[in-house]
């Protein structure tokens, strides 16, 4: 242990099986201090906190850019809405115990009242911004921006420019003028999330359809104010070669949910990370119709796996995939921990277990003849910037 390293300050993970950078290694002892590591050795360390690892297999905390199911937190039936510190309170314990240890709030900056409005956007913000401290997964603030929120853009540009935001992506769910069909879908999926009548939803969306070349306008200013700041930028939903185009002339570094096979090619090429949904990896399929995510990972065209709308899947999907002979434990990891931590603008802080970085660390029962030669998907243990969180 360096000299500089109190053992009075320090906690050690002796003797475990971890995955490193290197690969899978056994006999590793793991020395954090303030947060980080700070030394990986392979003999017995001595210090006032000592966990024994020998049952257990340490992997990096999950990083999750894209979760959005904590709005079921905020309003868990439409017109039904609870304080936003208690919602959040309760979705920080959830992330926990699903490992994931850095988490990415995809608020939905969005047209309607309620959950993803952006009264309630303003609302989250300086919530998660206060609990921060306290909150056990590493919290940041990732903006779903819809093009048709045309209110309030001076804010979101301020927003970008002093950082309060860490991940901009930017959408368009709006339906298109004169498809009935999508519309009608629109507006069922709304009021699942709003309490309202219908035809006033309507008339909402019909509103909002004239805004559509001034938000236009509006998304040039906000890609340019995000790259001016170093802010990540992503796309969602590319479906056609003008949405790829566009995605190209605006630099996106994150490519979300891409619905087709030929716009997660061009996003692939264009050296973008390619995010998809670890519920339809568990599921075995997409929930609207989308393209198979266990085929996309399998033809190389996903970087990163999210939680989207349901966070046990992100910790599941790593062994599925692995079980599957899809790849190896070791490569399905990086979707779930490395890969985003990188598209995020996060490399060498999140997503490995390496000296410097922070102490993000899972710990997975072993056991004899189980999942994958001997380790679960089972939580021992998690710790969050080298504070323990979580122990079974």
């Amino acid at each position: 242990m360096p000299d500089s390293v109190s053992a009075a300050e320090v906690t050690v993970i002796n003797n475990t099986r971890a995955l490193l950078p290197e690969g899978l290694q056994e006999g590793v002892s793991i020395v954090f201090q303030g947060g980080k590591i700070a030394e990986i050795t392979d003999h017995t360390m001595v210090a006032d906190h000592v966990i024994d690892g020998s049952s257990m297999t340490l992997l990096p905390g999950i990083v999750d850019l894209h979760g959005d199911a904590f709005e079921r937190e905020i309003a868990p039936r439409p017109g039904v809405a609870f304080p936003l510190d208690l919602a959040i309170e309760a979705n920080d314990t959830t992330l926990i115990s699903n490992g994931v240890t850095t988490f990415f709030y995809s608020i939905t900056d969005g047209f309607e009242p309620g959950v993803r409005s952006r009264e309630t956007v303003q609302g989250l913000i300086n919530i998660i911004e206060a609990k921060r401290p306290t909150l056990r997964s590493d919290s940041r603030l990732h903006i779903r921006h819809e093009t048709a929120a045309t209110d309030g853009h001076d804010e979101l540009l301020d927003w970008i420019k002093s950082r309060r935001i860490d991940l901009l992506s930017l959408n368009d769910h709006l339906p298109p003028v004169g498809n009935e069909a999508k519309i009608n879908r629109y507006v069922d999926g709304a009021l699942r999330r709003v309490k309202m009548p219908a035809d006033e939803m309507l008339a909402l969306i019909h509103a909002r359809q004239d805004q559509r070349g001034l938000g236009e306008a509006q998304v040039l200013d906000l890609a340019a104010a995000a790259h001016e700041v170093g802010l990540t930028l992503a796309s969602h939903d590319e479906r056609t070669d003008e949405d790829a185009a566009q995605a190209a002339r605006l630099k996106v570094g994150i490519c979300e949910f891409p619905l087709t096979e030929r716009c997660a090619e061009l996003a692939v090429g264009r050296g973008a990370a390619v995010v998809m949904g670890a519920p339809n990896l568990v599921r075995g399929g997409s929930h609207i119709g989308g393209t198979s995510v266990r085929d996309e990972v399998a033809a190389g065209r996903v970087t990163v796996l999210v939680s989207d709308y349901y966070y046990p899947a992100l910790l599941r999907a790593p062994f599925m995939l692995a079980e599957l002979d899809i790849c190896s434990l070791a490569d399905a990891w990086q979707l779930v921990s490395g890969n985003p931590a990188r598209a995020a603008g996060l490399a060498g802080v999140k997503g490995e277990i390496a000296v410097g970085a922070d102490a993000d660390l899972l710990g997975l029962k072993s056991q004899t003849g189980g999942m994958l030669n001997g380790y679960s998907g089972e939580l021992a243990l998690v710790t969050s910037r080298g504070k323990t969180v979580l122990t079974y």
